[in-house]
């Protein structure tokens, strides 16, 4: 599995390099926005670590070239910031998951390996409820003729709640699925995604809604 770090703290991209190798990974390093874009372009890796502030070229405007270029790797945002409008950003901009320096080297492991272990065969039958439909191929929910691409963690909530229509999906069970732990701290990354997945079934004007069952979780309603 090959993962890219683009970090311009070089003795944290080293150690964090040296670790992942340790554990199986190939790996390699940039150190600065500009030359990390060349190597994420290439579509050669399983997972990219991003440093938001990088010289050159920051990790945000990396990230959204990415996704323009159709460049899909999941990427994990590295960042010294721990407000959550830059975590909002950051997401909006199509990262996959987000760690707030300093991290423990445990939690980005978990982390790479919640991102990359589910690479199962997509079923034939796409999952719908009401007047929308999951495309388990391109990664996107139609309504009628329209329809909108969804981001990695956006589709995977997405599918959940499908897959158990009228039925209660519980914060723990999204955290545990998707980001891979039970930890306190991701039961804000779900009402992120949870918000993200309302306004597009708003852009859509479906009938569909996700409905919050305040204290347990949230569930699909509205279909005709």
């Amino acid at each position: 599995m090959n993962i890219l770090v683009v970090e311009d703290e070089i003795g944290l991209a080293e150690a964090v390099g040296a670790i992942l190798r340790g554990e199986g990974y190939q790996v390699d390093l940039a150190h600065d926005g500009e030359v990390g874009l060349q190597y994420a372009l290439t579509g050669d890796y399983d997972c990219i670590l991003l440093d938001i502030m990088l010289p050159k070229m920051n990790g945000l405007d990396v990230l959204s070239y990415l996704r323009v270029k159709e460049i899909e790797t999941p990427v994990v945002l590295l960042t010294a910031r721990s407000e959550t409008e830059d975590k909002i950003k950051g997401l909006d901009c199509g990262a996959d998951d987000y760690l707030t320096k300093p991290f423990s080297m445990g939690e980005l492991l978990a982390r790479i390996r919640a991102m990359t272990r589910r690479k199962t065969v997509a079923p034939d039958i796409n999952p719908h409820y009401g007047d929308v439909t999951l495309d388990l191929k391109k990664g996107e929910i139609t309504c009628g003729v329209s329809s909108v691409a969804l981001g990695r963690k956006e589709f995977q909530m997405m599918e959940m709640l499908l897959s158990q229509a009228g039925q209660i999906v519980t914060k723990e069970q999204f955290v545990t699925k998707i980001w891979g732990s039970n930890d306190e701290s991701e039961y804000n990354n779900v009402e992120v995604y949870i918000s993200f997945l309302r306004k597009k079934l708003s852009t859509l004007h479906s009938s569909v809604q996700i409905k919050t069952r305040r204290g347990i979780g949230y569930c699909l309603d509205g279909a005709k």
